[in-house]
C-alpha cells in the first residue's frame, strides 16, 4: 500500500488509493517532530483501510524548508579555492531594495572561521593548474576535527569543468565520518556564487534531514543508511520516498544525500495534481491555487507547469530545478495585527498547528483568518473535519473582542474610525488576505503577459475554497474548479508523482551560424552534443539503478540551455537539429525580439529521466435528477457584502453530478469548505468537481 503525505504548517494530510477509491485523513502537524504526525496519519489510515503495516510512504517534507528559514541547520565547514573564501558573504551586486541604505543582510550560513581556502586551481577550460597537497589536506582534516564541523561543503573554482581536485579532497576527508557535499555532484554548473550557495545549503541540511528520514524509515520498519560518504548512494532505497521540488519523487536515501532538492517539495504535489486533473478535464491553461494553514502557493500551467533554476529561499539562491511556484504568507492560520499606523495587517505570521487559531481551543490568543470565517458563519463548527473536531465559536468571539478593545486603546489616527464590530473586523481581515493572494496571482499571470480570463482557477487546500470565488471575481477568472477532497489534493499529487532524475552539465560551447545545415561543422557539433548527452544519460540511469528503480523503463528528455553570445541569461530548448530556430522563437515569445544572424552559445546540457507511476482514473458519473434536499444540512444566516443573508449549507458527499447550487451557499466536507457568494453559482460536474462561475 502506498500513502501520499503532505506535511503542512497546520495539518498533515494523508491519502491512499485502494480499489479505485481515494481515502483521506487529516491530523494535526507536529512542528517539533514532523515524523510523529506522519506516523500517526499513516497508522490511522492503514487501520481504516484494513491494510498491512508497514506501508510505502511518499511525502512532501517541510523539514529542509523550516531548517533553512529558521537557521537551525548543521555547523558547516566550507572548503573552497584559496582567495574565494568570502564569496559567500559578498554575493551578487543585486539588491532587493535599491535605495535602502540601511539594509541588514542575514549572516552567511558558514561563519568566516569555518571558511577555509585550499591552494588549488582549475582553469576555465578544465586544465588542472595546481593540485592540493596531501600535507595541506591532512592539516585541514585535523583542523575540521578541532572546529567541531558537523558537515562539509566542497566547492572549487571551475570544478564543473574538471572535478579532479574536488574528488581528491573528498577522498581525504571521508575518514572524518561526517557528511560531505561536493559541488560537482550536487550542481556541476557554472555561476560560482549560485553553485556555492546551493552546495552550502545542501551541507547545512544533510545532518538534520538524514536523521529525520532515518527515524521515519526505522519507524516504518525499514533501515535507511546514513549518508556518511561523498561518493555513491546506498544500494537499497527503503520504504520512504520524498517529493522533490521539481515535481518528481526520489528515494529517501537520495533525499538524505541531496536535501537541497526537496526544500520546496511541499507546493509541488498540488501542481502535479492540478496538471493531472487538467488533463482529465481537457484544460490546458489553468492556475493552481493552494491555500493551506500558513501559506498560499500559486503556479501557472500552460500545457505543463514550468520548471525554473532561478529561485531563492531565505534570501539565498537555489539553482537546482524547481517548479515555478510563487508563495505568499497568507493562510487559514494567518494572524491579524495593527501596524504602527493603526492599519490592519494579516500575516505572514501564522498560528500554525500549535497553538493554532482561536477556535481550535489549543491556546491560540490572536485572531486568524479561520476565526474570521467562523465569525461570519462561513464555517460550520459542528461539521469541521467531518464532525471529528468541533470549532470553539466562543473562544473566537472573545479573541475578537480583545482585539477590538486593543484597537480602542491605541486610539486610531484621525479620519480612521476602526472596526466597530467583530464581523466588520472579520470582513476586513478577509479583504486584506484576499489582496495578498490577488497580488500573488497577478505576479504569475498579468506581470508575465498572461490574461487571467484565459485560465481556469484550480483551487484546493484546506482554506482555498473559502476565498476562490472572491479572487475569481477580482481577476475575472471565467471559472473556479474545486476538486474532490481539496484539503488533501497536494497529498494526492504526491501520490501521483513520477520518479524523476535530473542531471546537468555546464558546457559553454559556441554554435556555428547554420547548425541545422549540412555543413561539416554543424554535423560535428550535433554529434558532439549527442555524445555528451548520451554519457550524461548513462550516468543518470546508473544512479537510478543503484537506487532500486527499473532504469530501463525511464524516458529521457534532453534539453540545451542556449543564449545569444554576450547575454547573461539563457533559455532551455529541446535538443534537436533545429534548436537554434526553436531558441529564436522562444526568445521572441519571452522577450519580444530575436536576432536571426547573431551568434549563439550553448551554456548547459540538461537531462530529465522519468519513470511513470500508476495513476487512478477518474470515473464519470451521471444523474438525471439530482436531489438537493438530500444534501442540504441547514439554512442559517451568513455574512456577505456587510450583512447577514440566509445561506444554505450542503454536505458535499451527498451532492450528485448535475446538481446546481445558487449562491449564497456553503458546501462542507471532511477536508475543506467551499463558499459560494450570492453573485456566483456552483455546478457539480460528472467527476463530482465543483465548478463556480459568476452569474
Amino acid at each position: 500500500m502506498r500513502i501520499g503525505v503532505d506535511t503542512g504548517g497546520t495539518f498533515t494530510d494523508c491519502v491512499l488509493v485502494k480499489g479505485g477509491r481515494i481515502k483521506v485523513l487529516k491530523v494535526f502537524s507536529t512542528p517539533q517532530d514532523a515524523a510523529r504526525g506522519i506516523l500517526e496519519g499513516a497508522r490511522r489510515l492503514t487501520e481504516t483501510a484494513g491494510s498491512l503495516w508497514p506501508p510505502e510512504v511518499i511525502h512532501g517534507t517541510t523539514v529542509g524548508t523550516n531548517c533553512l528559514l529558521e537557521r537551525k541547520g548543521a555547523r558547516v565547514a566550507l572548503l573552497t579555492t584559496k582567495g574565494f573564501e568570502d564569496l559567500l558573504a559578498i554575493g551578487r551586486q543585486a539588491r532587493p531594495r535599491l535605495y535602502d541604505l540601511n539594509v541588514q543582510r542575514d549572516p552567511p550560513l558558514v561563519p568566516r572561521s569555518l571558511r577555509i581556502g585550499i591552494h588549488e586551481r582549475v582553469a576555465a577550460d578544465g586544465r588542472v593548474l595546481q593540485r592540493p597537497s596531501k600535507f595541506e589536506l591532512e592539516q585541514i582534516r585535523r583542523r575540521l576535527r578541532r572546529l567541531g564541523a558537523e558537515s562539509v561543503a566542497v566547492c572549487f573554482l571551475f570544478s564543473f569543468a574538471n572535478p579532479a581536485n574536488e574528488r581528491a579532497v573528498a577522498r581525504v576527508l571521508d575518514g572524518l565520518r561526517i557528511p560531505i557535499s561536493v559541488s560537482h555532484q550536487i550542481l556541476p554548473e557554472f555561476r560560482e556564487y549560485e553553485r556555492l550557495c546551493t552546495v552550502v545549503i545542501n551541507a547545512y541540511l544533510v545532518p538534520r534531514m538524514g536523521t529525520y528520514l532515518t527515524r521515519l524509515e526505522q519507524a516504518l520498519g525499514a533501515q535507511l543508511p546514513a549518508p556518511m560518504k561523498s561518493g555513491g548512494v546506498p544500494l537499497q532505497g527503503g520504504r520512504v520516498y520524498v517529493m522533490q521540488s521539481s515535481g518528481g519523487i526520489t528515494t529517501a536515501s537520495r533525499a538524505a544525500v541531496e536535501p537541497v532538492r526537496t526544500i520546496l517539495s511541499g507546493p509541488a504535489g498540488g501542481v502535479v495534481a492540478s496538471a493531472w486533473l487538467g488533463r482529465h478535464l481537457g484544460i490546458t491553461r489553468a492556475i493552481s491555487f493552494d491555500m493551506g494553514g500558513t501559506s498560499t502557493d500559486v503556479c501557472l500551467l500552460d500545457g505543463e507547469p514550468r520548471t525554473t533554476i532561478e529561485t531563492t529561499l531565505g534570501g539565498l539562491p537555489v539553482a537546482v530545478p524547481v517548479l515555478d511556484v510563487h508563495s505568499v504568507g497568507a493562510g487559514g492560520g494567518s494572524i491579524a495585527r495593527l501596524d504602527a499606523g493603526g492599519a490592519l495587517r494579516v500575516g505572514p505570521e501564522s498560528a500554525g498547528a500549535d497553538p493554532g487559531p482561536l477556535c481550535y481551543g489549543r491556546g491560540g490568543a490572536q485572531p486568524t483568518v479561520t476565526d474570521a470565517h467562523l465569525l461570519l458563519a462561513r464555517l460550520d463548527p459542528e461539521n469541521f473535519l467531518g464532525g471529528e473536531f468541533k470549532l470553539d465559536l466562543r473562544a473566537a468571539q472573545q479573541g475578537f473582542a480583545g482585539f477590538l478593545s486593543q484597537q480602542t486603546r491605541r486610539a486610531c489616527p484621525p479620519g480612521r474610525t476602526g472596526f466597530k464590530t467583530a464581523q466588520h473586523l472579520a470582513a476586513g481581515m478577509l479583504a486584506v488576505s484576499n489582496a495578498t493572494m490577488e497580488k500573488a496571482l497577478r505576479v504569475i499571470s498579468v506581470e508575465r503577459g498572461h490574461d487571467p480570463r484565459d485560465f481556469a482557477l484550480i483551487c484546493f487546500g484546506g482554506a482555498g475554497g473559502l476565498h476562490a470565488a472572491d479572487l475569481a471575481r477580482a481577476l475575472r477568472f471565467p471559472r473556479v474548479i474545486v476538486p474532490r477532497d481539496p484539503g488533501a489534493f497536494s497529498a494526492l499529487g504526491i501520490l501521483l508523482s513520477d520518479v524523476v532524475k535530473d542531471a546537468s552539465q555546464s558546457l559553454l560551447l559556441p554554435v556555428p551560424a547554420q547548425v541545422n545545415s549540412s555543413s561539416h561543422g554543424s554535423r560535428s557539433l550535433l554529434r558532439d552534443l549527442e555524445r555528451r548527452l548520451a554519457r550524461l544519460e548513462r550516468q543518470a540511469r546508473d544512479e537510478l539503478r543503484r537506487e532500486g528503480f527499473a532504469a530501463e523503463s525511464a524516458t529521457a528528455d534532453r534539453r540545451l540551455d542556449v543564449r545569444y553570445r554576450g547575454q547573461s541569461y539563457e533559455l532551455s530548448v529541446p535538443f534537436r537539429a533545429n534548436f537554434p530556430e526553436v531558441f529564436r522563437r522562444e526568445h521572441e515569445k519571452a522577450y519580444g525580439y530575436a536576432h536571426a544572424g547573431r551568434a549563439l552559445e550553448i551554456i548547459n546540457l540538461r537531462l530529465r529521466l522519468v519513470i511513470r507511476t500508476p495513476k487512478p482514473r477518474l470515473a464519470a458519473r451521471r444523474s438525471r435528477s439530482p436531489d438537493l434536499r438530500r444534501a442540504r444540512l441547514k439554512t442559517q444566516p451568513a455574512w456577505f457584502e456587510g450583512r447577514p443573508r440566509p445561506t444554505c449549507f450542503y454536505a458535499r458527499e451527498r451532492l450528485e453530478a448535475g446538481a446546481r447550487l445558487p449562491g449564497p451557499a456553503v458546501i462542507v466536507e471532511y477536508s475543506s469548505t467551499t463558499v459560494v457568494p450570492p453573485d456566483f453559482v456552483c455546478d457539480v460536474d460528472n467527476y463530482l468537481n465543483l465548478i463556480l462561475e459568476e452569474r
